[in-house]
């Protein structure tokens, strides 16, 4: 473990996600996007060098120039700008971390489709639905449905996530707050989707999650990043197939080649794997922002 993170750790109330390190210091959070990777919820032992930098990069461009469509947590990821007893580790969160407003989480992911893909896919070629809901068309893998479907799933706090309907989301809440949900995490991928496009990049389904605090909802977590969405190269994009991506999909593709049975331990990831993977991460970084990871 990072030195600094030994330190950090000694703050009040740290939790440990998959990828990101929580610190609850009262009516805000400091969370810090660690170089882990998971895929089938599961942690392997390997880092991907820079990864956390460019999740949390990614998250911020979309915070700062999203936030017209709907507000979010987002607050600094400047060190300067988080409490004084954080300085000392500047070096450490530098790049990799945000100070963002506390909330309390709504348990759903919010789960936007553009195109039929991965568990989507799955279901469509088992039931002819998609989120429990009966697709018209005859679609093959990877086609670009009419229009935008959401797709929620339950956000489990161990275990797998759980894909429901959207009939079935709004059992369990207001129906203004699933709305919300809906429309706004429909509006941001639309507003992603055609963004990306110009780039020569297809979105093909991402995830949002959200808080509150009150009575106001607010976008938390990530933001379009390549572990909570799918990238595809747009000239090399083909119905029928399994584009070339920009995202966790490539580690996925390897552990279902790798013959590992997703219940024993996690197994160590071949160095040129996590090459591949780091090179595409950063390569969606760059597109994205405009920037390069120095």
């Amino acid at each position: 473990m990072h030195e600094a993170l030994i330190k950090l750790s000694l703050i009040k109330n740290f939790s440990r996600g998959k990828v990101r390190d929580i610190y609850d210091l009262g009516d805000q959070l400091l969370i810090v996007t660690s170089d882990r990777i998971s895929a089938f919820d599961v942690v392997f032992p390997n880092l991907i060098p820079d990864k956390g930098r460019i999740l949390n990069g990614i998250s911020v461009h979309f915070f700062k120039s999203t936030a017209d469509i709907v507000p979010n947590h987002f607050i600094s990821d400047k060190v300067e700008d988080y409490p004084a007893a954080l300085h000392p580790f500047k070096d450490y969160l530098l790049g990799r971390s945000m100070l963002v407003k506390k909330t309390r989480v709504i348990p759903f992911e919010c789960i936007v489709r553009g195109y039929i893909s991965g568990s989507a896919w799955s279901e469509y070629k088992r039931t002819g639905t998609v989120g429990s809901m009966m697709i018209a068309e005859d679609m093959q893998e990877s086609q670009k449905f009419a229009k935008a479907l959401f797709t929620p799933s339950t956000k489990a706090s161990e275990g797998h996530d759980i894909n429901i309907s959207y009939r079935e989301m709004l059992s369990h809440m207001d129906p203004w707050i699933a709305e919300y949900l809906r429309d706004k995490s429909v509006a941001m991928y639309n507003h992603a989707h055609e963004l990306l496009k110009k780039e020569g990049i297809i979105l093909a389904d991402t995830k949002f999650e959200f808080g509150s605090i009150g009575n106001q909802i607010f976008l938390i977590d990530e933001c379009i990043t390549p572990d909570s969405s799918r990238f595809w190269d747009l000239h090399t994009y083909e119905i029928g197939t399994s584009p070339t991506s920009f995202d966790k999909q490539y580690i996925r593709d390897y552990l279902n080649k790798s013959g590992w049975d997703k219940q024993s331990a996690a197994p160590t990831l071949p160095e040129d794997v996590v090459a591949k993977t780091r090179e595409k991460y950063l390569a969606i970084y760059k597109i994205i922002t405009g920037k390069e990871i120095t």
